[in-house]
């Protein structure tokens, strides 16, 4: 097994990725970086992806890179585009050119003695390598990329038609004039509804147990025209870039503050959008208040508008099981369908379930606290990119690459090798890392590291207060611990090599 040395590690080629690599380049160009992705190509979820109409319900001015802005007149934009920005940012950094496809990380090590981590790696063609490292940044997220959330309903095996899963979507599917029913009411579904009603589907039903919040957004913004012919294209996308951060922190602090208000505001945007073609409740009057579980965004009320030209419907109630040519609802109600999509939600998979050693000990990931929303207490030298659950993914992941950049500049300063979040010998309070009540959240949670009840262990979900603390705090706050190698294990290490 080869072994080889460099400063970086990142895993994945995703958005995370590729921003933390391209942060690297540009505030550490010096530093050699290996970057591992077990995919064929780059982009993660936008490359995995592929089902009809796969979007972002971010808008660009914020998923985007601050360092490389969405010029495009068109924010919420669909996933080739968004994958192909993520390549041409790749491209445009020297990112690309040093990423290893079909590339999968087995295993991490970190040797406090030589504060070196060994990565262990395994390609599709069976050739293995072991790279060492000073640092290893993750970008794989926190989600079950090789299979989603997909309970059986029973009577699968009685179903003449297709069952699909959206993780897994055929490229040669037929679906012209054909009856689809879509089972689940979570980002995936919104998106697949109206995509193939718009592409020839006969009729789609969306079938769901209980409803979500849905909002609408203009895929395109009204004053992008007369805000581009004033200012200069830089000044523009900055101009949207704080006008969508204002929009997306004012309707979160609403809808937590005043929630039976924001309600009504939601209640009567859908009962326009609908115009009597369907009734709001039960079919749009969640349980549960805004901002419990995530918004689905759709843009320019494209669902309503399927349902309004008879192309679509909702159903809500629960399944019974499935038929020969359809679904059998608990209320006695009959779906026919020719082919079933199971958009039933994703599974949590924190590092893509990678093994982590630290000292020779595994390292057990939902034990630890996480700092400042992607260090973790116990595993030096490493970030792992997570982003907001209220926002755009990308607001904090490039918030954690700049101050990642920064404790290395800060660890040269000091003359340190090892840097680790320790919050000593007072535990913090333990509280979940989301803080969403999502059911795909809690089968799972356990997983995931901790949250503590205040800064530096407390992750908020506000980008503006974040960007004030990550810009400007003091790097070594009391609770990031700046080391160095035991003068032993130099002294073992300089005897080595001689």
């Amino acid at each position: 097994m080869a072994e080889e040395t460099c400063d970086v590690v990142v895993i994945g080629a995703g958005l995370s990725g590729v921003g933390a690599a391209s942060r690297l380049k540009i505030h550490h160009p010096n530093l050699s970086v290996r970057i591992f992705e077990a995919r064929e190509d780059l982009g993660g979820t936008w490359d995995l992806f592929r089902y009809p109409g796969i979007r972002s319900d971010s808008d660009m001015y914020t998923l985007g890179y601050p360092f490389r802005p969405w010029h495009l007149p068109k924010s919420l934009t669909d996933g080739p585009s968004i994958k192909n920005y993520i390549r041409e940012t790749a491209e445009e950094y020297g990112v690309y050119e040093r990423i290893e496809f079909q590339t999968r990380v087995t295993e991490m090590s970190f040797n406090s003695d030589e504060a070196m981590w060994t990565t262990k790696i395994r390609r599709d063609d069976g050739s293995t390598e072991t790279v060492r490292s000073r640092f290893v940044i993750s970008g794989v997220g926190y989600y079950d990329y090789e299979r989603g959330h997909v309970p059986m309903m029973g009577g699968e095996e009685d179903f003449k038609g297709e069952i699909l899963e959206p993780q897994f979507w055929p490229e040669d599917l037929d679906f012209q004039d054909k009856k689809i029913a879509v089972i689940g009411s979570g980002a995936t579904a919104v998106t697949i509804v109206p995509a193939m009603a718009e592409q020839g589907a006969g009729f789609v039903t969306m079938v769901q147990r209980s409803p979500t919040y849905i909002a609408s957004l203009p895929a395109k913004d009204p004053w992008f025209d007369t805000v581009s012919k004033v200012l200069p294209s830089k000044a523009t996308y900055k101009f949207f870039r704080i006008k969508r951060l204002l929009m997306g922190t004012a309707t979160y602090q609403l809808s937590r503050r005043y929630p039976q208000w924001m309600k009504k505001q939601i209640r009567k945007a859908t009962e326009e959008a609908l115009d009597g073609k369907l009734p709001v409740e039960p079919h749009f009057t969640p349980t549960y208040n805004p901002w419990d579980q995530r918004f689905c965004l759709v843009p320019d009320n494209d669902l309503f508008e399927a349902i309004k030209k008879d192309k679509a419907t909702v159903v809500t109630g629960g399944i019974d099981r499935f038929t020969e040519d359809g679904l059998l609802m608990e209320d006695g109600t009959k779906i026919e369908a020719d082919i079933v999509v199971k958009a039933t939600g994703l599974k949590l998979k924190p590092l893509s379930g990678m093994n982590i050693f630290v000292d020779g000990e595994r390292f057990v990931f939902g034990d630890s606290y996480i700092y400042k929303g992607f260090m973790f207490s116990g595993i030096p030298n490493f970030a792992g990119m997570f982003g907001y659950t209220n926002a755009s993914w990308t607001l904090k992941t490039d918030l954690a690459s700049r101050y990642f950049c920064r404790l290395i500049d800060e660890m040269k300063a000091k003359g340190a090798e090892i840097i680790v979040p320790d919050y000593g010998s007072e535990r913090p309070d333990p509280h979940p890392a989301i803080d969403l009540m999502a059911s795909y959240v809690n089968r799972d949670i356990d997983q995931f590291p901790k949250q503590g009840g205040e800064r530096p262990w407390r992750n908020h979900q506000s980008y503006i207060a974040d960007y004030f603390d990550m810009k400007f705090s003091k790097l070594d706050d009391g609770v990031m611990a700046f080391r160095q190698r035991s003068p032993q294990s130099e002294l073992v290490m300089k005897e080595a090599a001689e």
